[in-house]
This record gives structure tokens, sequence and C-alpha cells, in this order.
């Protein structure tokens, strides 16, 4: 079993994302509302990697992390202190991050998030070399998430306005879920998008361009 996970936000393609500039438009960005140049504070509930959580904050959200797994909470303190020293770009995107050890289902009502990011561990796909190494890696680490349901529930329950559900793009719906005021779907993956107490709106079904 592969366990030795290493997390980087300068190099590879996290580093290049942040180099080329890309923008708002991106289907995650305009799932938890970044569109229309909103800062949102954002709880991504579901660390792993970061990438999103980084990604977020590179265009202004304010980003609190929270990973359960010891191992992959150490590998991501490790990367924000190796971004922090990476020169004043990167070390604004990490000033708008903070990362938390422990249980989102717990967490969630104590940080009163206006946005929360729910990227639970996904089954295996059946052809496992499309899968990335660290992506393995971290699935050996941290298992499946069977409590994906429950945290939805303490996500919706949070007092958040917005709760995104980043979800494989042919993957059944979470079992007992209500279905999402709006989708944003990529190529491989698709938002679920829960809009809570906000007017104007309206359900709809959107399929931009990864």
């Amino acid at each position: 079993m592969e366990t030795e996970l290493t997390i980087d936000f300068v190099g590879g393609a996290v580093g290049y994302r942040l180099r080329q500039g890309e923008g708002r438009k991106q289907a995650l960005p305009r799932a938890v509302g970044m569109a229309r140049g909103a800062n949102p504070f954002v709880v991504d509930a579901t660390a792993g990697m970061g990438r999103d959580a980084f990604l977020l904050a590179s265009l202004g959200a304010t980003v609190t992390m929270i990973e359960r797994s010891p191992v992959v909470h150490a590998a991501l303190a490790r990367a924000l202190e190796a971004a922090r020293g990476a020169g004043e770009d990167y070390a604004q995107v990490v000033g708008r991050m903070r990362l938390l050890h422990g249980d989102a289902k717990d967490l969630l009502e104590t940080l009163a998030p206006e946005v929360v990011l729910v990227d639970p561990m996904h089954p295996p796909r059946v052809k496992s070399a499309l899968v990335k190494k660290e992506m393995r890696i971290l699935r050996d680490i941290v298992g499946t998430d069977p409590d994906a349901g429950a945290l939805m529930d303490a996500a919706l329950s949070s007092g958040a306005r917005r709760v995104v559900l980043k979800w494989p793009l042919r993957a059944s719906p979470l079992p007992g879920l209500r279905k999402p005021s709006h989708q944003i779907v990529g190529k491989t993956t698709r938002y679920d998008v829960f809009v809570i107490g906000e007017q104007g709106e309206k359900p709809a079904f959107h399929r931009p361009a990864d």
C-alpha cells in the first residue's frame, strides 16, 4: 500500500493554474457564486489535496479547509508553509487560507460559512489506470466516505447560503439527498448547487465548456 503523500501548491497543475491566471468562469468558482465578483467565505469540508481550496483562494475567496485524516492534514500544512515562502503571489493566496484538523460534521456549526464545498472520496473507477497515482495514494490513506450523506446534512443545516457537492459526472445522486437548485457540469465532474435562503435564483441546468 502506498502511503507517502506529497501536496504541492507551487509546482505542477496547481502552480500552473495560478501562473496562467485562470479566472472565475471556471466551473468551481461559478458553483460557489464567484462569477459576479463576490469573494465569499468558503469552508472546504473535505480538503483532500487542497487544490479546490487553493484555486478559490487564488481568486479572492477566504477559505477554511477541514481535513480529518492526520496524515493528509500534515501534508496540507507542509504544502501551505512551502507556498508561503515561494513568493508574494503565493503568500497572498495562502494568507486567505486556514487549515483545521477534525470532522467537518462537528466543526461546521462553529464556523458560520457563506458557502460549504463537499467533495467526498468517491468509489474507485473500474479502470484504475484512469486514476492518478496521487489520488490512489490519497484513497489508500483515507478510504471512502460512507458518511457523505451525514456530512451533506450538516452542511445544509450549517447556516450557509450555498452548499456545493462535487460529484462524478455520471454517478448516481447520494441516497436521500434532495434535488439541487441547479448543476454546473464539466467533462468528468458535476457540481450540484444547493441555494439556501437566496431570492431570485431559479433552478437551472448549465453545461459550460470545461
